[in-house]
C-alpha cells in the first residue's frame, strides 16, 4: 500500500504524500479488524502516527531515533542499491531497551517461548504402545489417575460449618465461601476422574474433556477443566496438586482448631475477600467508619516456620 501511494503520488506530481489516508487505511482498515485488544491498537496508531509523517523528510530536523545502543535513521543515499545496503545493515534483533522494557522482559520472552515449544512437542505425542518392557500411554494415565484419586479428600460439609456459626463474623463469610468455591474443584475432580478410568475401561465413551484430562496426565500438566475452577496458576500437575493439599490443609484447621494467626494468602481463592473482612472486622471493633479505613502493608524480614511459630507463642 505505501509502495501504489508512493507510485500515484509521483505520477500525479503532487508534493505530499496523504499520510492521514495511509494512516487509517493500514490501522483500520488493514490491521484494525485484526488487533481487538485496545492497548494492542493503541500501540498500533502511535507507531503509525510517529513514523508515517512528512515530518520524515524534514531536512531541519531530521528523523533520528536512538536507545540502548540501536540508531535508527533515514538513510541520505543516492540510489536504490546503497539504499538497499543500509537496509540490509539493520539488525533483525532488537534488544527490549528499544521498546522501552527492561532487559528481563527478553529473559521472560525466551522462557516463555521454551515452555511454549515444550508443551507443543508434548501434545504432538502420539498414543502408541509402550517399548520392551514398558507400559503404554492408556495404562500410564490409569496409573496416574489412580494415584491422585487416592491422595484427593472429601468435600467440606457447608451446610454443617455454616450452622456452626451463630452469626458469622466477615472473615467466616469469607470462609464458607472459599469453601464453596475448593468444594466444587473437589467434586470436579472426583467426578472427572471416575469418569475418566470409566473411559479407558470401555465403560463409557470417550469425549473431548476426558481425552484432555489423559492427555494433561500423561504430560504432568495440569487439566483445563481444573484449573479453570482453581485459582490462577503457571505450576505443572505434581507441583500444583501439593499447593492442592496444602490450601485443603489449612482450610480444615481453620474449622477444626481455629482462625489462621498468619494466614497463607496464596492458598485462598480470592485473597482480596479476606483482606476486605480484616478491614470489616477491625472497623466493628474500633469503632470506625468503614468508608474511611484502609489496609497498608510493611515489607519486613522473611522469617522461617520456626521464628514465626516462637513469635506466635
Amino acid at each position: 500500500m505505501i509502495d501504489l501511494y508512493l507510485k500515484k503520488t509521483h505520477e500525479s506530481g503532487d508534493e505530499v504524500l496523504p499520510w492521514d489516508t495511509m494512516r487509517y487505511l493500514i490501522g483500520d482498515a488493514m490491521y484494525g479488524g485484526r488487533v481487538t485488544d485496545d492497548l494492542d491498537r493503541r500501540t498500533l496508531i502511535t507507531y503509525l502516527q510517529e513514523y508515517l509523517g512528512d515530518f520524515i523528510f524534514d531536512s531541519n530536523q531530521t528523523f533520528y531515533f536512538s536507545r540502548q545502543g540501536a540508531d535508527y535513521n533515514i538513510p541520505d543515499k543516492e540510489d536504490m542499491e546503497t539504499t538497499l545496503e543500509f537496509i540490509d545493515e539493520i539488525t533483525l534483533f532488537t534488544a527490549p531497551g528499544v521498546f522501552g522494557l527492561h532487559s528481563n522482559a527478553e529473559i521472560s520472552y525466551y522462557n516463555n517461548a521454551g515452555k511454549a515449544l515444550w508443551i507443543d512437542i508434548l501434545t504432538m505425542q502420539t498414543s502408541g504402545g509402550g517399548a520392551a518392557g514398558g507400559i503404554n500411554r492408556e495404562d500410564q494415565i490409569s496409573i496416574i489417575a489412580d494415584d491422585i484419586q487416592s491422595k484427593l479428600p472429601q468435600a467440606f460439609d457447608e451446610y454443617n460449618i455454616r450452622k456452626s456459626f451463630d452469626e458469622p463474623s466477615p472473615t467466616q463469610v469469607v470462609l464458607l465461601q472459599e469453601l464453596e468455591r475448593i468444594n466444587g474443584l473437589v467434586v470436579k475432580m472426583h467426578a472427572s476422574i471416575s469418569d475418566l478410568k470409566r473411559a479407558l475401561n470401555g465403560e463409557i465413551g470417550m469425549n473431548a474433556d476426558l481425552d484432555s484430562l489423559g492427555t494433561a496426565f500423561f504430560n504432568g500438566m495440569l487439566p483445563a477443566i481444573w484449573s479453570k475452577l482453581a485459582p490462577q496458576t503457571e505450576k505443572a500437575l505434581v507441583n500444583w496438586m501439593g499447593h492442592f493439599e496444602r490450601r485443603y490443609k489449612q482450610y480444615r484447621d481453620w474449622i477444626d482448631i481455629e482462625e489462621p494467626k498468619v494466614i497463607w494468602l496464596s492458598g485462598l481463592h480470592i485473597p482480596e475477600s479476606y483482606l476486605t473482612a480484616l478491614i470489616q472486622t477491625t472497623c466493628r471493633s474500633k469503632g470506625w467508619a468503614l468508608d474511611k479505613s484502609m489496609m497498608y502493608t510493611n515489607v519486613t524480614k522473611i522469617f522461617d516456620e520456626k521464628d514465626i511459630t516462637k513469635r506466635l507463642d
